[in-house]
């Protein structure tokens, strides 16, 4: 579909021939420079099974090519087609949630606060350009996402710093929908997005975090290597049906 930057090609994911079912709109993760409507295609899959609704994954631009805000952009992009268009696809445009892992993660929480979203659902969220936490200092190398990488993907994204969609952590917890966060023990983002959910709470926000044990970073991709994989996913998509109902 036509976008700000040109074309965007979105995958839709139908987990029944139901009519008018809610819709999840899914950014990739990648760290803003790589992911695909390929990479993802299982996690998506087995989100629109776990939550009964349909699942569209955005092909967003990517960095450094495309600086912040151009991904976001393409998600807001794709949400309104979904608003004027949806109901002739079986969508209702009413019932909207935004998610991602990673850096889609990210993407996702700053589109949500340009859409009247019902729920944010975060996988493992990248969300900290300052990379201060204990969790940063603790992982930033052996547990496979590494903080070189990091600092790489924020210096490839970055435009406006002191934009709140940018820097999630200048933003106004309570302007985000009820969100759910899946964290992991070992992974540098572990704090960063436990912390997004605290500050959510402390806002009044129906934030849920819950730290999955013993995972590392983009372990609910990994079903092959671990059933936490699926664990994770069915929480996440349980959260998503209750909230879209």
């Amino acid at each position: 579909m036509k976008g700000p930057g040109g074309s965007v090609a979105i995958r839709l994911y139908r987990p029944s021939a139901q009519e008018m079912l809610p819709v999840v709109l899914f950014a990739h993760g990648g760290g803003f420079l790589l992911g695909s409507l390929d990479t993802h295609d299982a996690l998506c899959r087995s989100l629109a099974l776990a939550s009964g609704a349909v699942v569209i994954a955005v092909e967003y631009r990517l960095a450094p090519e495309a600086r912040f805000p151009a991904p976001i952009d393409d998600v807001v992009a794709v949400a309104e087609v979904i608003e004027r268009s949806g109901a002739d696809w079986g969508l209702d445009p009413a019932r909207l949630a935004l998610a991602g892992d990673s850096a889609g993660a990210q993407i996702a929480a700053a589109t949500a606060m340009a859409l009247p979203a019902r729920h944010l659902a975060l996988f493992y969220p990248l969300l900290d350009p300052s990379r201060a936490s204990a969790s940063q200092a603790a992982f930033a190398e052996g547990y496979m996402l590494t903080g070189s990488f990091i600092d790489w993907a924020w210096e490839a994204y970055a435009g406006d710093r002191g934009d709140p969609r940018f820097d999630l952590t200048r933003a106004d917890a309570a302007a985000f929908p009820g969100t759910t966060i899946a964290t992991a023990a070992f992974d540098p983002l572990r704090d960063e997005g436990e912390a997004f959910g605290d500050r959510l709470q402390t806002a009044g926000v129906d934030a849920t975090v819950r730290r999955f044990e013993g995972m590392i970073h983009g372990f609910a991709g990994m079903p092959q290597l671990t059933p936490v994989a699926d664990e994770a996913i069915a929480w996440i998509g349980s959260r998503l049906r209750t909230a879209l109902t």
